[in-house]
């Protein structure tokens, strides 16, 4: 099937300029948290300050993303202990998403960078480690210059109701699912 390509654009006459935004990539699929990277690129390309905040994800993994998005400028705060699955204290594990939260949280309010990544949220919202109110709440009252993107699976509707833009990864097809284990550079 060939279509032909569109000859005109959208009309923007009657569009404005937002002093800040909030983009939620959630879904099933992979990508959520490599989409909100490239956010956090963008802006550090413009020269703004970025803080990246991961709620599940142990700063002793070291990912490709750390490395190019911290020698860029980024701040970076990796609070998680890693996968659930792999927790030997699941009290600990909330305790650390917690944490990661008073920091986003003071972020979120303090207007020192204009983009706050936060990297995983939606999980330990989902599973009761922090409140799902409080997050909406925070976002919602935001600095009004600071942009959030937040990623996880299974977004939480009022998460949702409070982004200006929400993307849901789908997953097609996953090489893990073939029996490939992640690959460095390219997974993480």
């Amino acid at each position: 099937m060939t279509v032909e390509p569109p000859a005109s654009g959208p009309d923007t006459s009657s569009l404005e300029h937002a002093r800040s935004l909030v983009l939620v990539h959630t879904g099933d699929g992979k990508g959520k948290s490599t989409a909100a990277m490239g956010v956090a690129l963008r802006a550090l390309a413009r020269g703004w300050r970025v803080l990246v905040v991961q709620f599940v994800k142990s700063g002793d993994w070291r990912s490709g993303e750390q490395e190019m998005l911290q020698r860029l400028g980024a701040d970076w705060r990796a609070v998680g202990d890693g996968f659930s699955w792999d927790s030997e204290d699941m009290e600990a594990s909330a305790g650390l998403a917690r944490e990661a939260w008073a920091a986003a949280e003071a972020a979120l309010a303090g207007g020192t960078h204009e983009v706050v990544v936060l990297d995983e949220v939606t999980y330990p919202m989902t599973w009761g480690w922090i409140e799902t109110g409080a997050v909406v709440a925070a976002i919602a009252g935001r600095h009004e210059r600071v942009s959030v993107v937040a990623t996880g699976r299974d977004a939480p509707p009022a998460l949702v109701e409070v982004a200006d833009t929400v993307t849901e990864m789908r997953n097609v097809k996953h090489a893990f699912e073939s029996g490939i284990v992640a690959k460095r550079g390219i997974d993480y």
